[in-house]
């Protein structure tokens, strides 16, 4: 498969670790060999967020049913601890994060400007429930490409800039030229459907639903904004899944759930697919 460039991203195969899914990367590494690997981070805030009530994910017959509620560190233990293990694993990082504040953003941003190893940030503006999470509510374009844009202004030129959007087909074509215009370098389109657990609590829902959804967004925004590097992420399992987001326009996809269900999914992805090109 060719090399993917996304910027200062730099891909040796077109699939990447979805942000959430991989851990630190100490849980993923008996499975998958990390060095080389694209490897987004679980979302980090600026402090530490405990997580919602348990349960916190359930089985459904469409995909996985979530309420985590950015349960992470918070950056600077994440800088401190987790980090530095990924880069000495060969790992090509690149962190996630959300904020609450269009200062917020640019305050992460300049803490994660000089960490040692980054290759890149993917500002998640996708989280189907960002009020119970006290993020940035970024619903619309227009606010959308206000975060994306306090957070061009503190990064270095040399890290790539990766934002998440949802895979809305209506508006996703709108959110990823905002994005792109405030000087995002690609989009990834995916993450979770907003979805609620079976006690009512707010939640999303990633896996097998979440494809064709996200598929007809890369369809309509490739065709509409060809211009525009696209990352697509939602429910696959096997490499006909990342061929048919390539063939797509995708140039490149993230794998998520299904890495909770079989965590060598990657190592077998990538095998097929050199196996078959």
């Amino acid at each position: 498969m060719s090399a993917p460039g996304l910027g200062a991203l730099r891909l040796d195969h077109p699939v990447m670790v979805a942000s959430g899914c991989g851990g630190t990367g100490r849980e993923l590494a008996p499975f998958v060999d990390l060095d080389g690997l694209g490897f987004v981070t679980r979302t980090l805030t600026r402090h530490p967020h405990p997580g919602g009530a348990m349960p916190r994910v359930v089985e459904s017959p469409s995909g996985l049913l979530h309420a985590v509620g950015l349960h992470n560190p918070g950056l600077e233990v994440f800088l401190a601890e987790e980090l530095p293990w990924l880069v000495r694993a060969g790992a090509r990082v690149v962190v996630s994060f959300c904020a609450s504040t269009l200062g917020e953003y640019a305050e992460l941003t300049h803490l994660l400007a000089s960490a040692p190893g980054l290759v890149g940030v993917e500002v998640n503006l996708s989280s189907p429930d960002a009020d119970g999470v006290g993020a940035f509510d970024a619903r619309e374009p227009f606010h959308a490409a206000s975060a994306v844009a306090a957070v061009r202004r503190e990064l270095p030129a040399d890290l790539a800039l990766l934002v998440k959007v949802r895979p809305d087909p209506v508006r996703v074509v709108e959110t990823a030229r905002a994005v792109r215009d405030a000087g995002a370098g690609a989009v990834v389109v995916g993450g979770a459907l907003a979805a609620a657990m079976p006690d009512g609590r707010p939640a999303g829902l990633s896996g097998p639903a979440v494809r064709p959804v996200a598929t007809a967004a890369v369809r309509t925004l490739v065709r509409t904004a060809p211009e525009i590097p696209v990352v697509a992420c939602g429910g696959i399992t096997t490499s006909e899944h990342v061929r048919d987001y390539l063939a797509a326009g995708a140039v490149a996809v993230q794998v998520g759930t299904g890495l909770l269900h079989d965590p060598t999914l990657i190592t077998r992805l990538v095998h097929d697919l050199e196996e078959t090109s």
